[in-house]
């Protein structure tokens, strides 16, 4: 989808730089204020507007926004400026992202690794005591600022605690990305703060070793073995990691929530006394899979199928009207 942003343009008197991304319902653009600082619009397509659950959906995000106030979070902006148009604005962090800085290194040492995932963990457990569960932390979710502070972005799919449904629970392109989804959440389900502490131990898992857990020949491949799989011991990578850490990464992974962490801040807890940790408390006896999948992820797929071919539709429909009208 083409941007309708223009290095120059000017918005509500923000001066767009350039368009950063393309998202499936948002753009992400660099712009300066009228002091010229610069910061971050996010602004839904017109289809998503045009949509009244990923519309609500936004105003969801705004709100979540709203709440936060981390250094570990990215900064919503409020200028209380009337808006010809909806959008987010956001603080601009300068830095590459988290999964960029993998892909350079290859992988990261230990002492980084446990210091990033700690960050992660410290902000991941504000947040939940804000009832918000964020639901899609990967790395490129996650940018490394100056002084490797890490700061977390892109709430667009979070969950507001005691917030009702908005969407199909089956419209999993809604719900995370493959990679570092939780089962429960493979599984269709809304997910919890427990989801989170999951990501993080693959978010960890690829730091320490260069790749995702679980890689497969397509999306249902991934998520099955969310369900199904054992977590690669890391040594078969041709990794070597201390005990304790493997352990702190394998209990985030659990397919059961109940046998993670049960919280950001008992990982966290963890996470800073690693090297005083005993490796037998964890134990690393493969767990059973869990139920079967395969009904859930058809249905799954159908559901994003649908969704592709709806927004396909409405995108083609709207075009047809503004070229015959």
């Amino acid at each position: 989808m083409t941007s309708d942003l223009t290095p120059g343009q000017e918005l509500d008197g923000f001066r767009i730089v350039e368009v950063l991304g393309q998202g499936s319902s948002s753009e992400v653009v660099l712009a300066l204020d009228h002091d010229a600082n610069r910061v971050v619009l996010k602004l839904p397509h017109d289809a998503a507007i045009a949509s009244a659950s990923s519309f609500d959906r936004f105003r969801r995000e705004l709100e979540i926004a709203a709440r936060l106030d981390h250094p570990g979070i990215q900064r919503s902006i409020d200028y209380r400026i009337d808006r010809s148009r909806p959008y987010l604005v956001m603080e601009y962090v300068e830095g590459e992202t988290l999964g960029q800085l993998i892909e350079r290194e290859g992988h990261l040492t230990v002492d980084l690794a446990i210091d990033f995932a700690s960050q992660l963990a410290r902000a991941m457990a504000y947040a939940h005591e804000q009832g918000i569960v964020h639901r899609d932390l990967k790395p490129i979710n996650v940018l490394v600022a100056a002084g490797d502070r890490l700061v977390i972005t892109d709430f667009g799919i979070a969950l507001l605690d005691g917030a009702r449904r908005l969407t199909w629970q089956w419209f999993g392109a809604r719900l995370g990305t493959p990679a570092y989804m939780s089962p429960e959440q493979v599984q269709g389900k809304r997910g919890d703060a427990r989801s989170d502490i999951y990501a993080i131990g693959a978010t960890l898992f690829e730091m320490l070793t260069g790749t995702v857990p679980w890689r497969g020949e397509d999306t249902m491949d991934v998520m099955n073995q969310h369900l199904t799989a054992a977590v690669p011991a890391m040594r078969d990578l041709g990794v070597e990691v201390p005990p304790t850490v493997e352990g702190i990464v394998r209990r985030c992974l659990r397919k059961e929530p109940s046998q993670r962490y049960p919280d950001a801040s008992a990982l966290l807890r963890d996470l800073e006394s690693w090297q005083e940790l005993d490796p037998s408390q964890f134990g690393f006896a493969d767990e059973a899979a869990m139920p079967p999948a395969q009904e859930h992820l058809l249905l799954l797929v159908a559901g994003v199928c649908f969704a592709f071919l709806a927004i396909s539709t409405l995108f083609v429909a709207a075009t047809y009207l503004m070229a015959h009208h």
